[in-house]
């Protein structure tokens, strides 16, 4: 036995500091060939290492969603003196948020923005497909701040607002929970203003096929429609590669059916290429109904999934389009 003033290499056949640490430890625990139990245990660590990695790199952007909010904390306290005589004390920490988030997309994704000419100068009606994060959406509200200081409200679902923590993001980017009214006052006001009428369920339930899922929804429609503005579609290449989920699971879309709860494990995080596309506005008509404008608006994002997406998506592929030195026409 060592005792605990002999040295490892002490004695005419020196031990390396791994196999000293083992006899250490087969000393100590009284197990007998304790190095094939750590040969196994190394062994299932390498085995289950890549599930780990997936499972875990989504939560980065959990991570971030709440540094943004501690950050938003910070800047309030630091500025709370200023709100009575300031018209916007929000608008240094949207700029700071708008750099950390913008920073993320161009390391991890590469991320690019294509088509802001086809917004217009005053109001308008993004639409776009929702992917199973939204940090796409994220990046682009991001990157429009920081290139052409121009923001962008959006529309959230209601579970959002119920998230620990995160009224006071919601707030400060000015989240709409989505009543019709006060959506067309918002782009009444002169605002741009996002949604994504898939929402949740394509989030979860659209697949590698870039399905898209809006059921009967045309309320974003009439919304246009009353606010006068034009619709502008708008889709994220590769933005399933990037986390993807368990949606096929039957039993998971029954649950999410009855409780209307995101319950839907997501895995990846992969740090695939991302690129927006924003097409052609469809401008104001108003001898379109709510209906009309639904389907024009719904083969405008299909005609970008078309274009500018390989169906079905493959992540290796995803990946490698990050070494891809020419640059994408819009």
């Amino acid at each position: 036995m060592i005792g605990g003033n002999e040295s490892c290499t002490a004695g005419p056949i020196p031990m390396s500091y791994l196999t000293c640490l083992t006899y250490i430890l087969g000393e100590w625990t009284g197990v007998e060939h304790i190095e094939d139990y750590l040969s196994y245990a190394v062994y299932l660590l390498w085995v289950l290492f890549p599930l780990a990695v997936v499972v875990l790199l989504p939560g980065v952007l959990v991570i971030l969603f709440y540094t943004s909010i501690l950050l938003l904390h910070i800047y309030k306290r630091k500025n709370e003196l200023k709100e009575a005589y300031y018209n916007d004390v929000w608008e240094g920490a949207r700029q700071m948020l708008a750099t950390l988030w913008d920073g993320h997309g161009r390391i991890w994704h590469g991320y690019e923005l294509h088509g802001v000419k086809n917004i217009p100068e005053g109001p308008g009606l993004i639409v776009f497909y929702h992917g199973a994060t939204p940090a796409d959406y994220v990046y682009f509200m991001a990157r429009l701040l920081i290139q052409w200081k121009r923001y962008c409200h959006v529309v959230a679902d209601h579970f959002v607002f119920r998230l620990p923590g995160f009224k006071i993001l919601l707030d400060v980017h000015g989240v709409l929970h989505g009543p019709r009214e006060e959506c067309v006052s918002a782009l009444k006001r002169g605002c741009l203003l996002a949604i994504a009428p898939g929402g949740v369920r394509e989030a979860l339930f659209s697949d590698e096929m870039y399905t898209i899922v809006w059921g009967d929804r045309k309320g974003f429609a009439q919304v246009a429609i009353d606010a006068k503005v034009p619709i502008i579609p708008m889709f994220t290449q590769n933005v399933r590669e990037g986390v993807r989920t368990l949606g096929g699971i039957k039993i998971l879309r029954s649950l999410y059916e009855r409780t209307r709860l995101p319950v839907v494990p997501v895995y990846g995080g992969f740090p695939v290429k991302l690129r927006t596309f924003i097409g052609e506005p469809i401008p104001y008509d108003p001898n379109v109904t709510a209906e009309e404008l639904t389907e024009k608006t719904k083969a405008a994002v299909q005609a970008l999934i078309d274009k500018h997406q390989k169906i079905p998506g493959n992540i290796f592929r995803a990946l490698m389009e990050r070494f891809q030195t020419q640059k994408k026409e819009d």
